[in-house]
């Protein structure tokens, strides 16, 4: 493992930097908010990366408190990667960082990639609009799904804290539907319009009967 680098500043942004600052890093931590992953999907996940530098992230990762490695319990017996605590905390910096970045994004370029659960960090932002209200959300694109845990109604995610996502389906019934237009999903993550616009348009639809799916229904009255 090599030794951790650092700018040897006396400043906390600085010393977050030491620890994160590293290109991959951020958005290794963009995945595992999505919960325990295997290095095989996270590397199917971040298109670019080379197995060395994804191996090296990760291992600094572990070194630094950031993420742990455990093995599944038949008949998975795989290993997977997950953030612990204090990776966790590293949501909100994501957060503000792709808010920031909402005018950097653009058009989507010709060799741009794309995964459907990219969009739960900006869906998420934009669900703050929700007072209050838990549960599962589940959001089809036309990219493909993935599944939101809003905190506020005991709803939690993979690491047992509220405001994380999972790739595909919801497991069991969620709580809400989200049926988002292609445009509209681009048009979210820009921040060119807000959710409630995009439900009082028609270009996203909620589906479901409970308090939550009401609450977002009523975003677009």
């Amino acid at each position: 493992m090599s030794p951790r680098r650092s700018y040897d500043q006396y400043c906390s942004a600085a010393r977050a930097l030491d620890a994160v600052g590293d290109r991959w890093t951020l958005l290794i931590v963009r995945e595992l908010l999505a919960g325990p992953r295997r290095y095989t999907d996270l590397h199917a996940d971040l298109p670019g990366v080379s197995t060395d530098v994804l191996a090296s992230r990760l291992k600094d990762m572990e070194r630094d408190g950031l993420a742990t490695r455990r093995r599944l319990p038949p008949p998975g017996a795989a290993y997977v990667y997950e953030l612990t605590p204090r990776g966790g905390e590293l949501l909100p910096v994501l957060q503000a960082l792709g808010a920031w970045g909402q005018e950097e994004l653009g058009e989507r370029r010709p060799t741009d990639a794309v995964r459907a659960h990219w969009f739960a960090l900006p869906l998420l932002r934009a669900l703050g609009e929700v007072g209050g209200v838990g549960g599962v959300v589940e959001v089809r694109l036309e990219v493909g799904t993935f599944h939101l845990y809003l905190g506020g109604g005991g709803a939690d995610g993979p690491a047992n804290g509220p405001g994380y996502y999972g790739d595909g389906p919801a497991a069991g019934r969620p709580d809400a539907l989200l049926t988002v237009s292609g445009p509209a999903c681009e048009d979210l993550a820009r921040g060119r319009l807000t959710l409630a616009e995009a439900v009082s348009g028609g270009q996203v639809t909620v589906g479901g009967e409970s308090p939550l799916a009401k609450e977002l229904a009523a975003l677009g009255q």
